[in-house]
């Protein structure tokens, strides 16, 4: 099995490393097309009117000054020799991404441009607690045989597997559960202003927000209980309901 290994990180990225040694257990074909630079937030950003530059890094290994949907499209097109990869994994990502995240992360991107190419991808994050350690350990024991599960199952060709391991150590664990994408209500996010040496106004983006109860069965609950999220995401964003809703609504408009 050839495996594509990126992220959102980026090549130096603690969690890339992490990621790499999962693979080579699964693997001896491992190619790896990170962002040269850390691209959190980029989601399916693609550059279209910046050159792309290529650094290799390695052995099968290349750092790419592009987003994470550039490098898989660039290891999938142009770097990896021979034969297309038949698994494309992103990650380790340095915090969750669930509920609301999917649609911003970098991570969960890279692993949709594996699957808008025909490879079975996956997405991989360690969920943290503020300035606590990153239980790193806790993805590496349990990613490779969630995996190997996944594989050997099946999933459907429009379907990207999100996985997202609890901010605990891997004896903390208590389950492994396919979940769906949930929802945090009151979080957002908030531009902080600073001032620069020269008194001048720059801005970080950051998270603000309060905890709430969620909802059981869902990828919020579950990194709340210590328990392991795996949920099938896909790229239609369509409500069915409110499909339904406008199209018995439009059918009083006329084109006259």
């Amino acid at each position: 099995m050839r495996i594509l290994v990126s992220n959102d990180d980026g090549v130096h990225a603690p969690g890339l490393a992490v990621l790499e040694r999962v693979a080579a257990e699964l693997s001896d074909d491992v190619w790896v097309v990170a962002p040269e630079n850390e691209q959190s937030g980029a989601a399916r950003a693609l550059s279209l009117s910046t050159p792309l530059r290529v650094r290799e890094a390695g052995h099968q290994k290349f750092a790419v000054y592009g987003t994470p949907t550039d490098c898989v499209v660039m290891g999938m097109e142009t770097l990896v020799e021979g034969k297309r990869p038949d698994l494309v994994l992103s990650g380790v990502n340095r915090g969750q991404n669930i509920a609301e995240d999917v649609t911003l992360s970098g991570t969960i991107a890279a692993a949709f441009q594996g699957m808008s190419l025909g490879v079975p991808s996956i997405a991989l994050s360690q969920s943290r607690r503020g300035g606590q350690t990153v239980h790193w350990e806790t993805a590496e024991r349990f990613a490779p045989r969630i995996i190997r599960n996944l594989v050997e199952s099946g999933w459907p060709p429009d379907v990207v597997m999100n996985v997202n391991f609890p901010a605990v150590p891997p004896e903390k664990v208590v389950a492994i559960s396919a979940v769906s994408q949930g929802r945090r209500e009151h979080l957002s996010i908030v531009p902080e202003q600073r001032t620069d040496l020269r008194g001048n106004p720059y801005y970080w983006f950051g998270f603000k927000g309060r905890r709430t109860a969620a909802a059981e069965g869902t990828d919020v609950h579950a990194m709340d209980n210590a328990a392991i999220a795996v949920t099938p995401l896909h790229l239609s964003l369509t409500h069915a309901d409110a499909l339904a809703s406008l199209q018995s609504q439009l059918t009083t408009l006329t084109i006259a």
